[in-house]
C-alpha cells in the first residue's frame, strides 16, 4: 500500500488545480484519477483572485497566450417586457485593474495543469477509479480499480457531482432543477469585442458574449431546452444568422464553428463540505447555472481555503478535524454565491411584475451609483474585497474634495 498525505480523487480542473497547489505547497499528492476528456469545448472566465492564484502556482504565463482579458462588462435588457433595466457597463479601471479577469478555452487550461501534474514530483498519479474508499479517524484508504491500494492523511472529493468520496461519507445533497440548457458554442467575428463582455438578459435566462484571442468570442446561451434544440440542429449558417441577430450585430457578421454543445441546467449543494479527514472541493460539493463566471472562480476559493489550512504549516501531520475547519471556512462563500446565482437566474424567468421592477431598479442604482457599483465589481472579483475597501474609498474621496 503506497502512503501519502493528501490524496485527491478527481482529474477535472479543479482536481488537479488542487493537486499541484498541495505539491507545491509541500505535501506528498497522490492524483486518482483517470485520463480526462478531450472534448470538452467550453471556455472559462476566471476572475483577477482566480488569475493571482494561478501567478502563484507558476501556471498563469503559460496559459496567458491562449487568455482574453476582460477588460469591461456590459448587461443588456434583451427582453420584450414592459419594464427594461437600463444597459450597465462595469469597466475593470474603475477599480483599478488593467483587467477584471481572463477567458479561456477549458483545453488549454486542461493542457497546462496536465503538463504540471507530470512535471510535479511530489504528485504521484493513478490513473484508475477509486473503487472503494475507506474513512477512519486516523486516515482514508483508496481501493483502486486495478487492484492497488492508496492510503492517506487526507482526502480531496473533486469527483463530480456524483461523487464517490460525499457518498461514501454520507452527505446528502440537495439538488433542483431549472426549466433551461445552456448552448455553448465559440463563434469568429468581423468587428473587434475590444475585450468587451456583452451578457444580454432575455426572458429564458442570460445570452453571454465573452471575449477570446482575436477576432473570436464564446457564447453560453441559456434558454428553453426545446428551443436549445431546435436551433442545434440548424446548420452553422442558420445557427450563425440567429446568433448575429441576438447579438444586434455589435459584432458584426458572425460565424459559429463546430462543435456546438447543450447542456441541461441544474444545481446541487452537499449538506456538509468536509469533516475531519476529507473534504469536497468543485462540482462534488457545489453545482449552479453558468451564470455571472461563479463556478471555477468558487472551486479555486475552494482549493485556496484547502492550501492555507494543509500548507502552512507543511512540516507538521495534517489534524485530525481539518475537513471539519475546511468545511466552516467555505460554507457562508458557498452558500452566498449558490443563493445570488440562483436568484439572477429565476429573476430572468419570473413574470411577476415586482420581481422585473426589482431587477431593472436594481441595474438602474448601479449604473447610477459609482461608489455602489464599485463595491458590488470587487465584490465580484473577490468575496469581502468590496467591503474591506470601503474605508479606503472614504478616505481617498475625503483627500479629492480637500484638494
Amino acid at each position: 500500500m503506497s502512503k501519502f498525505e493528501v490524496a485527491v480523487i478527481g482529474g477535472g480542473l479543479a482536481g488537479m488545480i488542487a493537486a499541484v497547489a498541495l505539491a507545491r505547497g509541500g505535501r506528498t499528492v497522490a492524483h486518482v484519477a483517470p485520463p480526462s476528456l478531450k472534448d470538452d469545448r467550453r471556455t472559462t472566465a476566471l476572475m483577477d483572485q482566480s488569475i493571482r492564484f494561478l501567478d502563484r502556482l507558476t501556471l498563469w504565463e503559460k496559459l496567458r497566450p491562449a487568455a482574453a482579458p476582460l477588460t469591461s462588462m456590459r448587461i443588456v435588457d434583451g427582453t420584450n417586457r414592459l419594464l427594461r433595466a437600463p444597459t450597465t457597463t462595469f469597466r475593470s479601471a474603475e477599480v483599478g485593474l488593467d483587467a477584471f479577469g481572463y477567458n479561456f478555452p477549458n483545453k488549454a487550461l486542461m493542457d497546462v495543469l496536465e503538463a504540471a501534474v507530470a512535471a510535479e514530483g511530489n504528485i504521484t498519479r493513478f490513473t484508475d477509479m477509486a473503487e472503494t474508499i475507506g474513512i477512519s479517524k486516523d486516515s482514508v484508504t483508496v481501493t483502486l480499480t486495478g487492484g492497488g491500494e492508496v492510503a492517506a492523511d487526507f482526502a480531496i472529493g473533486a469527483d463530480g457531482r456524483k461523487s464517490k468520496l460525499r457518498e461514501t461519507a454520507g452527505i446528502d445533497v440537495r439538488t433542483w432543477s431549472y426549466p433551461q440548457s445552456a448552448m455553448v458554442l465559440n463563434f469568429t467575428h468581423t468587428l473587434p469585442h475590444q475585450n468587451i463582455s456583452t451578457e444580454f438578459h432575455t426572458e429564458h435566462g442570460p445570452f453571454t458574449q465573452v471575449p477570446l484571442p482575436g477576432n473570436r468570442s464564446s457564447l453560453v446561451w441559456v434558454q428553453n431546452p426545446s428551443d436549445a434544440t431546435a436551433r442545434a440542429e440548424l446548420s452553422l449558417a442558420e445557427l450563425s444568422n440567429v446568433v448575429e441577430e441576438r447579438m444586434q450585430s455589435i459584432l458584426g457578421k458572425v460565424e459559429v464553428e463546430e462543435g456546438v454543445q447543450i447542456w441541461p441546467l441544474s444545481g446541487m449543494m452537499a449538506h456538509r463540505f468536509g469533516k475531519g479527514r476529507f473534504a469536497l472541493i468543485g462540482e462534488a460539493a457545489h453545482v449552479f447555472p453558468p451564470i455571472g463566471a461563479q463556478g471555477l472562480n468558487l472551486s479555486l476559493r475552494d482549493i485556496m481555503a484547502l492550501t492555507d489550512l494543509l500548507c502552512v504549516h507543511a512540516e507538521l501531520p495534517i489534524p485530525a478535524d481539518a475537513g471539519s475547519s475546511f468545511d466552516r471556512k467555505r460554507r457562508a462563500d458557498i452558500m452566498t454565491r449558490t443563493a445570488s446565482v440562483d436568484l439572477l437566474n429565476r429573476s430572468l424567468l419570473s413574470d411577476f411584475l415586482p420581481v422585473q421592477v426589482l431587477r431593472a431598479a436594481g441595474l438602474h442604482v448601479l449604473s447610477a451609483i459609482p461608489p455602489l457599483r464599485n463595491i458590488v465589481m470587487r465584490e465580484g472579483i473577490e468575496p469581502g474585497r468590496g467591503f474591506r475597501d470601503i474605508p479606503d474609498a472614504i478616505k481617498e474621496r475625503l483627500k479629492r474634495k480637500k484638494a
